[in-house]
């Protein structure tokens, strides 16, 4: 069961590795058959003792072109319900919420992307619910198109470099008026190649940025700040001459009032911290926990950086602190972890779920996502400020 999960092995791969030991029974058919066995002993939907109040998370997922229809608690990451669905519709998906109901548990708030099944079902299963949008499909389109005018832009780059190294090293004069031809040739690619790039690049940008919860200063954003300044990207992006963009910004500007509302909680945040911690303090911790968050989503070099950065802030305001600095920083995390980031929860799924579904070589059945989210919910993180606890404890406060 370990090699399976942990390890993400495939079944031949698995039965490659008993028949090394060696270790019987070792067969393909035995061990899917053991598998499903307990897999099927598991329940499909985490039920709870008591109500329980969750802010969920809900989205899809596709194996082999059939949907599975994954609905988490944000804080925890424990995963309620993973079906295997025929089809992704607005009942199915009322239905699916509904039975989250029976099972003890109220959710006040949920955060998916703007699938019209899903959103459909979760305002017929949950009315009063507060939506949070997941911005990550329209940011990782406009970010792949830029990547596109990237490597367009670098290669007419090298095309220019490589004539002009020419054009200096020609020896006769008819080779010389020839490299200059195909010097300019090459130049007069080169500019409007970066003229599409350059632009968008620095645009794409100043939008990520301003999608962080605080600006680099360590100022939680405000809703109208926040509002204004996108805005003011998604009109400047427009003006770019590309046809693909039109649509690609509308699924930005669309749901706007959904993406917002982890600024209204940061807002609030603000507001009611600044009665009790000097603002230069807070910004002080805010940014802190902005650069930890950063150095967990980076890798290699820009990992180093931030936890670095990080450090710094940390240390900076435990100077000012002194005494009073563990229990103020533990309680200015806390409530910055309470802000709804969708788009890194849906990052965070997907992570944890496209391995497992990848050594399933597409054999995949209900049993074998039961046997998933019950590893998910009991596995331990090995690092980070979820150190040595599992999702299961989080949502229910038990070891």
């Amino acid at each position: 069961m370990l090699l399976r999960l942990e390890g993400k092995c495939s079944l031949p791969s698995l039965s490659s590795l008993l028949k090394y030991f060696p270790y019987q029974p070792n067969a393909v058919g035995y061990l899917s058959e053991g598998f499903q066995h307990d897999g099927a002993a598991l329940p499909s939907t985490l039920a709870m003792t008591a109500r329980t109040v969750v802010l969920s998370l809900s989205d899809e997922i596709f194996a082999r072109h059939q949907p599975i229809l994954v609905t988490i608690e944000a804080h925890s990451t424990a995963i309620l319900k993973m079906p295997l669905a025929s089809e992704r519709s607005a009942e199915t998906w009322k239905a699916h919420l509904d039975d989250l109901g029976e099972h003890r548990f109220h959710s006040i708030g949920m955060a998916s992307d703007r699938g019209l099944g899903l959103m459909a079902g979760e305002q017929a299963a949950c009315p009063d619910a507060r939506w949070v949008c997941d911005r990550f499909p329209a940011l990782h389109d406009l970010f792949d198109r830029r990547r596109h005018l990237e490597r367009t832009a670098y290669a007419a780059l090298a095309k220019e470099e490589e004539a002009t190294h020419t054009f200096h090293h020609a020896k006769s004069e008819a080779t010389l008026d020839k490299r200059l031809q195909h010097s300019e040739r090459a130049h007069h690619a080169c500019e409007p190649a970066l003229a599409r790039y350059d632009p968008r690049d620095l645009l794409l940008h100043l939008l990520r940025d301003a999608l962080h919860p605080c600006s680099p200063w360590g100022r939680l954003r405000t809703v109208a700040g926040v509002r204004a300044e996108l805005t003011r990207l998604l009109s400047l992006l427009a003006e770019i001459d590309d046809a693909v963009l039109p649509k690609l910004l509308h699924t930005l500007r669309a749901p706007l009032d959904a993406i917002l509302v982890p600024f209204e909680q940061a807002e609030s945040l603000h507001r009611a911290r600044l009665d009790r911690i000097p603002q230069q303090l807070f910004d002080a911790l805010v940014l802190a926990w902005h650069h930890a968050q950063l150095s967990d989503q980076s890798h290699a070099k820009h990992k180093r950086d931030h936890q670095h950065e990080s450090q710094q802030w940390l240390d900076c305001a435990e100077g000012l602190l002194e005494h009073q600095f563990p229990p103020l920083q533990a309680m200015v995390f806390e409530q910055l972890e309470a802000i709804v980031q969708a788009s890194s929860l849906v990052e965070l799924v997907h992570a944890f779920l496209r391995p497992s579904l990848k050594s399933s070589k597409g054999h995949i059945t209900q049993e074998t996502f039961n046997l998933i989210r019950f590893y998910h919910h009991h596995r331990r993180d090995k690092s980070g400020k979820r150190q040595g606890k599992a999702p299961i404890e989080l949502l229910t406060g038990e070891a």
